[in-house]
């Protein structure tokens, strides 16, 4: 048997052997396999979804899920929500503004309300690292993560993996730049944990005061110059200015911050010609990306992003329930 370390992310056992995980928390747990094995099974939805065929997918009726964001969202709540209701299943939302926590309820008394409800999956969302698998490891159904604090937030970095292999026909073996606020990013630490992972050389270009501390742990290298950074690079991955999360007088001011570090078409002949432009969203047009970059009908992919996050979610909400469901080889 190869080991976890050695074996091709395109090589991945049968059955439920092939993502052995019962919660999604982060990239962290996963193995290129399993990586590989989501980004297959969201394939099929991607071709469902723009046919109109997924609308007919019932594989998750009779089944409850609900969707606990304890921190607002927008895009990541409605994907969630349309992904459960393609697949059939009774999606049920509570909003930040909604939950009892606001009145004082602790977080482990939530989580055993929510399990009382009897749910089938759980989708969390919260501002404090750590506090989904808190969750977890109190609730009897899977339960992905949405986004925890600076944690993680797997589904983006799945999807942007997604994106990527669609767009350029693979997810190995590229230069990705990771550029703007990453000090405050769970997007830029899941996507960091799966493309290296993935065997990519990840960049990570940011003002210092924008940088966390031992980034060479994570393999990968460090710019504080813009233009040196994204030198040939493949992909360009743009992260928005967390305002909410800085305490601290982290930068001189939004029109520095562009002229240093905004993407615009000068800066992004340093990339590839082919190179494309990511952004998870919600961008901050003029401060970290021109709105000619980010409206660009071929380098951009910030509107495929979206498209691929509900297929990646159908994908780990068909995962993730398939032993409650009885599907065979995942007993």
């Amino acid at each position: 048997m190869t080991s976890a370390t050695t074996r091709p992310a395109s090589d991945y056992p049968p059955g439920g052997d092939a993502f052995r995980h019962r919660h999604l928390i982060g990239i962290a747990q996963l193995t290129p396999w399993e990586i590989s094995y989501v980004l297959d099974a969201a394939e099929q939805w991607v071709d469902m979804n723009r046919s109109g065929a997924a609308k007919h997918d019932d594989r998750l009726a009779g089944l409850t899920i609900i969707n606990a964001f304890f921190e607002n969202s927008t895009r990541t709540l409605l994907s969630f929500e349309i992904a459960g209701k393609r697949l059939g299943a009774d999606v049920v939302n509570m909003h930040a503004a909604q939950s009892s926590v606001k009145k004082g309820e602790t977080l482990i008394d939530t989580a055993m309300t929510l399990n009382a409800m009897r749910a089938d999956a759980m989708v969390i969302r919260h501002g404090s690292s750590g506090a989904v698998q808190l969750i977890a490891d109190k609730v009897d159904c899977p339960v992905l993560n949405a986004g925890d604090g600076r944690h993680e937030h797997p589904t983006q970095a799945l999807l942007d993996a997604l994106t990527i292999r669609r767009r350029l026909g693979r997810v190995e073996g590229l230069t990705i730049a990771i550029c703007g606020d990453v000090l405050h990013s769970r997007v830029a630490r899941s996507n960091i944990l799966a493309l290296t992972l993935l065997g990519n050389e990840v960049r990570i270009v940011a003002p210092p005061t924008l940088t966390p501390p031992a980034m060479d742990r994570m393999h990968v290298t460090t710019f504080t110059d813009m233009d040196e950074g994204l030198m040939d690079a493949d992909v360009v991955m743009m992260l928005r200015l967390q305002n909410e999360r800085m305490d601290g007088a982290y930068l001189p001011s939004a029109r520095e911050y562009h002229a240093l570090y905004g993407l615009t078409p000068k800066r992004l002949e340093k990339a590839k010609p082919e190179a494309i432009v990511m952004h998870p969203g919600p961008m901050n047009r003029g401060v970290e990306i021109d709105s000619g970059i980010a409206d660009h009908p071929t380098r951009s992919t910030i509107t495929e992003q979206v498209e691929m996050g509900v297929a990646v979610r159908m994908a780990c909400l068909d995962i993730l329930t398939r032993r409650q469901r009885g599907v065979a080889g995942w007993n």
